[in-house]
């Protein structure tokens, strides 16, 4: 089997990363396509930075064990099988499962650092950002937070303002410009996921 071709999307929280991956996903079948999340590879709560109120911050680069997501990335290249226990992000009513990373053609590595980690960037193939006007991300975020992960209104609205945004201006925007794509999501982006999608179906050999 040849190394897979590894595509890293990125981009602000609740830019819409999400709904892109599953529609992307969607359009291969599970033996060509896999993803490998930033979600799960969050240190314990109890190593979580905190901010100077005593908040747990999840967006900071230091609350991801980067060392881990790497090395498990390297092992799926070298067309290995991995499998890691799924973060619940501290949710009572989820049950974390466990989640298997297979070796594909294509492996997608998501999440909001993943082109700031040299060690991590430097895997990627081809890097997409996928962006959106603040107050669209603001409105997802507080859908998102409230509804998936349980958290109040106020605590959502604390974060964004406290953790999301300055973490956006200083460790995400700045790689915007490291991106082979930029994908705008303010309404949709289903023209550049067609884009992407032949490319990828070319490089798949698909």
């Amino acid at each position: 089997m040849s190394k897979p071709f590894t595509v890293g999307i990125t981009g602000g929280s609740a830019s819409g990363k999400t709904l892109f991956l599953e529609k992307l996903l969607n359009s291969f079948n599970a033996d060509e396509i896999s993803l490998i999340s930033q979600d799960n590879y969050y240190k314990p709560l109890h190593l979580q930075p905190k901010d100077e109120n005593g908040v747990e911050n999840f967006d900071v680069p230091n609350s991801i064990d980067f060392d881990a997501y790497a090395s498990d990335l390297r092992k799926i290249q070298a067309g290995e099988t991995v499998q890691r226990k799924e973060y619940t992000f501290n949710n009572p009513h989820k049950t974390p499962k466990i989640l298997t990373f297979p070796s594909t053609p294509i492996v997608v590595v998501e999440g909001i650092f993943v082109f700031y980690y040299p060690e991590l960037a430097q895997l990627l193939d081809l890097k997409i950002f996928i962006d959106a006007k603040d107050h669209i991300k603001l409105k997802r975020r507080i859908i998102r937070d409230k509804v998936e992960r349980g958290y109040d209104l106020d605590d959502v609205l604390y974060r964004y303002e406290n953790h999301v945004m300055p973490t956006y201006e200083k460790y995400i925007e700045p790689f915007k410009n490291d991106a082979d794509l930029i994908v705008p999501n303010n309404h949709n982006f289903n023209k550049a996921l067609e884009v992407i999608r032949t490319y990828l179906r070319l490089k798949s050999g698909k």
